[in-house]
């Protein structure tokens, strides 16, 4: 799994690729997040206002957008991503 975290206006834009045969169960988990079941490893969704989810060819694009006055650590969101994929494929 490939990511590519960047900062936007308001949050962060995530860009996960090289996930072939992982899309359902990514999905599931990013929907788990929008939905405030996040099972990560760090406070980083607290500041969770809204996530928009897009799945594209071979690829899935998230936007985080913080609540007023929050920004988002991109460091623990990479963590928590990294955290997301070894939960569900630990063998990787």
């Amino acid at each position: 799994m490939k990511l590519i975290v960047r900062h936007n206006a308001g949050g962060l834009t995530v860009e996960v690729s090289d996930i072939e045969g992982k899309e359902e169960h990514l999905l599931t988990e990013f929907q788990a997040c929008k939905e405030g079941r996040c099972s990560c490893p760090s406070d980083e969704y607290k500041k969770l206002d809204s996530l928009e989810i897009d799945h594209l060819a071979g690829k899935i694009r998230l936007r985080l957008s913080a609540k007023p006055g929050q920004a988002f650590d991109k460091a623990e969101i990479e963590k928590c991503l990294d955290h997301t994929e070894t939960e569900l494929y630990p063998n990787n």
